[in-house]
This record gives C-alpha cells, structure tokens and sequence, in this order.
C-alpha cells in the first residue's frame, strides 16, 4: 500500500509541486512522481498516506478549492472527506512526499526534508 521508495505525488502545474521535487533533485534523490491527478490514488492509499502524515483528513484537503466549497465539505466527517478525496484528487493538498511509513506535505518544500 504504502510506497517503499521516495514518492511524490505531484501536480506539475503547482509551484510548490515544482519547488519540492526540484529541492529533492538538488539533494541527489530521484522520487518516483505520481501524478496522482491523472493516477487518482485509491481510498486504501489516501487513508495510508494520512496515517503516515499523523493527520486528519481535512489536513491532508485543499480547502480554497472550488470543489471543496461545491461539495459542502466544510462539516464533512472523515469518511466523507476521504470519499471526496477519492472521487475528486484536485482536493488533495500537494505536493506530497511519501518514503515507507513515513510523508510529510511540501508547504513549504523544505517539510519534506525531515523525512529522507
């Protein structure tokens, strides 16, 4: 479930995406990049990852999005947040950077560096 190699979930089009993965570049480390908006993670995945960073699920969203507002989610449960997650990736917050048990989000890109 869990990736045992440095991964990045990554959306391309993000800044933060791009300095991250730049950063872990510069440190000689080749992730393998997810791009987990066209390779939609699985809800085992997202639960998985959230269990990694520590966090609750509205943690792990991106509340500014169009979606997250669309869909009500500001009271959602966690199910519900992670079935969102799921449905919709574009609420996932990124980047983030996964390697065995452990991720951490890049906001801002330096976090990742307590986990590789």
């Amino acid at each position: 479930m869990m990736p045992t190699q440095l991964t990045i979930w990554h959306n391309p089009r993000c800044t933060k995406s791009r300095e991250t993965l730049a950063l872990l570049q510069a440190r000689g480390l080749q992730p393998a990049v997810r791009l987990y908006l066209v390779d939609a993670p699985s809800e085992a995945e997202i639960v998985a990852v959230r269990n990694a960073l520590g966090v609750t699920a509205d943690t792990m969203m991106r509340k500014g999005e169009k979606m997250f507002r669309e869909l009500g989610l500001g009271s959602a449960s966690e199910a519900e947040l992670i079935g969102a997650m799921v449905a919709h990736p574009i609420l996932i917050e990124r980047p983030i950077v996964i390697l065995d048990r452990r991720a951490a989000i890049g906001r801002p890109p330096e976090a990742v560096l307590a986990i590789v």
